[in-house]
C-alpha cells in the first residue's frame, strides 16, 4: 500500500445532517427563505454532489414546481452559498463535528508509518480547512495534500477527483485505497481504479449493502477498543479494529 486517500464528509467525520443540513437551512433563514431541508429530504439531496450543485438543485426544483419563480435574484446563489460557510465553520468552531471513532488512530498509524496520505472530497478547501482546524487537530499535518471540490470541474461519482490525486501522487491506483462512506464516493474511486474501503456513516448505513458491491471491503467503522467494527463485506478482521496491515490485505494481489 503506497498511499491512502480519504473522503472526508461522512468518513472523518459526521458532518452531513448535524453539520452541513443545519447550515443550510441557517443560510435559508438568513436570506428570508422558506426553506427548510429536513433529514430524509436532505439524505436525498446527497445524491447531488457538491453544496452549491445542492442549492442549485433545489431552486430549479421549487421552479418547476411552481412554489417559485425561475430566476432568484442576481447573485443569491453565491451568497447562500457564502453564508452557509460562514454557519458550517461556527459549528465546527464550537467542537460539535468530531472525527468518528478509530480515524485518529488510523490516521495517526499512517503517519507513523511514513505512508502518504490525502484528502479527496466534494467539498470547499475552505470547508476541509475549517475541519483540520476543529476536527483533526494534531493530525491535520498528516495529510500531504488534499483534493477538493473547487479542484475539479466534475465532483464525485465523477472519477475526476481521484485521478487528479493519482497523478499528483504518481502513484498506480492499485496500491492505493480510498476510504469513503457513500455509493457515489465509491463509484467515483471505482472509476479511477482505486480499491474502496466503505465505512458506513449515519447516512449511508441504511443503504442496501449491494449499494456497495464494488467495494474491496464495507465495515460499520474503523472500530475502537470500547467498539469493535463488525465487517459487513470482506476479510475478518482481528481484533474489531482497522489496522493498516487489514487495509493491506484489501489490496489486489500483484
Amino acid at each position: 500500500m503506497r498511499a491512502i486517500l480519504w473522503d472526508v464528509d461522512g468518513t472523518l467525520a459526521e458532518t452531513e445532517l448535524e453539520g452541513h443540513r443545519l447550515a443550510f437551512n441557517a443560510a435559508f433563514a438568513d436570506h428570508g427563505l422558506p426553506w427548510f431541508w429536513d433529514r430524509d429530504t436532505y439524505r436525498r439531496l446527497l445524491a447531488v454532489g457538491g453544496g452549491r450543485e445542492r442549492i442549485l438543485a433545489w431552486m430549479e426544483r421549487r421552479a418547476d414546481d411552481g412554489a417559485g419563480p425561475c430566476e432568484w435574484g442576481d447573485g443569491l446563489l453565491d451568497r447562500l452559498v457564502a453564508s452557509k460557510k460562514l454557519h458550517y465553520g461556527a459549528l465546527l468552531q464550537r467542537g460539535q463535528l468530531p472525527l468518528r471513532p478509530g480515524v485518529a488512530r488510523l490516521i495517526g498509524a499512517a503517519a507513523g508509518a511514513g505512508l502518504p496520505q490525502w484528502i479527496v472530497t466534494t467539498s470547499s478547501r475552505a470547508a476541509v480547512q475549517a475541519l483540520s482546524r476543529s476536527s483533526l487537530g494534531e493530525w491535520a499535518g498528516a495529510f500531504s495534500g488534499c483534493i477538493c471540490g473547487d479542484d475539479v470541474e466534475r465532483k464525485k461519482p465523477d472519477p475526476e477527483g481521484y485521478r487528479l490525486a493519482l497523478a499528483r501522487l504518481k502513484v498506480a491506483a492499485a496500491v492505493v485505497l480510498a476510504v469513503e462512506d457513500s455509493p457515489q464516493g465509491l463509484a467515483a474511486a471505482t472509476a479511477a481504479g482505486v480499491p474502496t474501503l466503505i465505512t458506513l456513516s449515519e447516512v449511508t448505513r441504511s443503504e442496501p449493502l449491494e449499494a456497495f458491491a464494488d467495494a474491496v471491503a464495507v465495515v460499520d467503522g474503523l472500530g475502537t477498543a470500547q467498539k469493535p467494527l463488525t465487517v459487513l463485506r470482506g476479510p475478518a478482521c482481528p481484533g474489531g479494529v482497522a489496522t493498516l496491515s487489514w487495509l493491506e490485505q484489501l489490496l489486489p494481489s500483484p
